[in-house]
């Protein structure tokens, strides 16, 4: 029985693509079941589509709209996924929403997470821009990216792969932008095959 990944995003889906070719090649350790966008105008929805693969949307702003909360959003969405997917791992490539206990508690050591900065690290958003101004002022000279479970403390969890990426005399902020994405469209895929084949535990 193929081991199901449920892969929550926000945006363009370009790590959704690359977990998507891996599972193609037989190299992702599962099938992807689910994809959860949050926002109705992601491009990501489209890949899945192409995919022949469910997705499902739902917005904070209709919670908002509703008078609910985050958590009571959390919540439902993990009810959801529980009940229909009973997913074996779920993957945030590119979800832009901090997920409450309320979410990781039902699924805890079976959520992972792409940051785009080493541990310890630039925690949060703008992590690359973070990291970009400081090469720029002289005070480093690389960055990475990790694969990490997901804990309540945002970006904190225990990382699976990490891999440095240099910055290099002369990079624009897309340059640095871009280097770092073929390494995270490699990383994903390969921590997602780790995690499901080893048992990890987080």
């Amino acid at each position: 029985m193929s081991k199901k990944i449920v892969v929550l995003i926000s945006g363009s889906g370009s790590n959704l693509q690359a977990l998507i070719d891996a599972e193609r090649q037989g190299e992702l350790g599962g099938t992807i079941t689910l994809v959860v966008s949050n926002k109705k105008s992601a491009f990501g929805l489209t890949r899945a589509a192409d995919a022949s693969i469910p997705t499902h949307v739902r917005t904070l702003k209709e919670y908002k709209d509703a008078g609910k909360t985050r958590e009571d959003f959390d919540k439902d969405l993990a009810e959801y996924i529980a009940e229909t997917q009973h997913p074996d791992l779920i993957v945030l490539a590119g979800w832009m929403h901090i997920l409450s206990p309320a979410f990781i508690d039902r699924f805890r050591g079976k959520i992972i997470n792409l940051h785009p900065a080493l541990p310890g690290e630039f925690d949060g958003a703008h992590a690359i821009d973070r990291a970009y101004s400081e090469f720029k002022a002289g005070k480093r000279t690389k960055t990475g990216v990790m694969v990490h479970f997901v804990i309540p403390e945002v970006d904190k969890g225990k990382p699976i792969l990490t891999q440095n990426i240099p910055c290099v005399e002369g990079d624009s902020l897309a340059d640095l932008e871009n280097r770092i994405h073929v390494v995270e469209h490699e990383i994903l895929p390969r921590a997602v095959k780790l995690v499901l084949k080893e048992n990890y535990v987080s």
